[in-house]
């Protein structure tokens, strides 16, 4: 008795276009940096080898201004670049979802010299914060992704820092460095518009320079980091109220430490295990372990990494960390070890001149 062959090639042709498929999917996912230098007046786009961890030049896109602050939209489809110097402006780039490659939409002007941007959850408002101006903006963003006009302009205590949108898109908070204190504001996203929350603000200490500031992915704490006494404060957030309530306060300076505290960024692994901040003076990064149910700090120690480390990002997969050297004019690829969290040696690539701040995107 014949027995027909035909069903077992089509399951085995089935399962081999399958593995096919997968495999170039893999082969094609890649990872992008993007690095904002401010003196060269450029974006260097690096690919992430998380094979060899480090990274390589794919191309550097002139911006002809001081670019520094830099946000991704969610749907990684759009950057946005702003600069520091006259006009001040923010760039819009489309991202080639291919290679990475950046390709610029236009230009809006923004109200001042700009500390942070961000984005609400629907991509329709950019936010900015002013440093030497003492403000906070919000600008429109049209359909096809390019920034618009400045849509409101509310004055701050001094020296705004960052600005950024809760998950729900319910709450905006505002960082005062000079005022030493979180603004909040409630947000309209049909509108655009920011109104003072109850309570309105927050304050930290005395001359801590509250600088930049993180929510963990549950919403339930939110991490400041402050400049001038290089601390670190942990507090429980209130989604509802958009209230926040003080539960630790840290350092991110080494032990021994003798010179003056500049503390800079901080961010979260995405499993939110470990926290990482960076200190320029000492060009180190700290690293401290999340209680995942109190969500308070255990410190770690220190990593040197590159000099004057003032931006760095963690990748999606919590495996890599890029950090900049403002003098050094390099970044650093340090890996993340799982169980420690500790850092390891960096593998160091030379980009522009003043790189300042990195943002991390997987594509496609």
């Amino acid at each position: 008795m014949h027995v027909s062959t035909r069903p077992a090639r089509a399951a085995r042709s089935i399962v081999a276009t399958s593995a096919w498929l997968l495999a170039m999917g893999s082969v094609q996912a890649a990872t992008f940096v993007y690095v904002s230098n401010a003196d060269s007046q450029d974006i260097s786009v690096l690919e992430l080898d998380r094979g060899q961890g480090i990274v390589k030049t794919v191309e550097t896109v002139p911006v002809a201004g001081t670019v520094m602050p830099m946000v991704v939209s969610q749907d990684k489809r759009f950057l946005y670049a702003a600069l520091r110097s006259q006009p001040y402006r923010v760039t819009s780039f489309a991202i080639d979802a291919a290679n990475g490659r950046l390709r610029k939409l236009g230009e809006a002007p923004l109200a001042d010299s700009m500390a942070n941007i961000d984005l609400d959850a629907t991509g329709r408002w950019l936010f900015a914060a002013s440093y030497p101006g003492h403000k906070i903006t919000v600008n429109s963003i049209g359909k096809d992704g390019a920034v618009g006009a400045v849509q409101q302009l509310l004055p701050t205590a001094p020296n705004a820092h960052a600005i950024h949108a809760d998950a729900n898109n319910r709450f905006v908070l505002a960082s005062s460095l000079g005022g030493d204190n979180l603004s909040i504001w409630r947000f309209d996203a049909e509108k655009g518009l920011l109104t003072p929350n109850d309570p309105a603000l927050v304050s930290a200490a005395p001359k801590s320079g509250a600088r930049h500031f993180i929510w963990d992915k549950a919403q339930r704490f939110l991490y400041l980091i402050n400049e001038v006494d290089a601390s670190l404060y942990v507090y429980a957030w209130d989604a509802a109220r958009g209230s926040l309530r003080e539960l630790q306060r840290t350092t991110t300076l080494p032990s021994g430490f003798t010179g003056k505290p500049w503390a800079a960024d901080m961010h979260l692994t995405p499993d939110g295990k470990f926290l990482y901040a960076s200190e320029r003076t000492s060009s180190t990064i700290s690293a401290f372990r999340v209680d995942a149910s109190s969500g308070l700090l255990q410190p770690l120690g220190q990593t040197a990494t590159e000099k004057t480390p003032r931006g760095f990002a963690i990748d999606s997969t919590g495996r890599f960390l890029v950090a900049a050297g403002q003098d050094s004019h390099s970044v650093s690829v340090h890996a993340i070890d799982a169980a420690s969290g500790a850092l390891g040696t960096p593998n160091r690539l030379a980009v522009g001149k003043n790189p300042n701040w990195i943002e991390i995107v997987d594509l496609p």
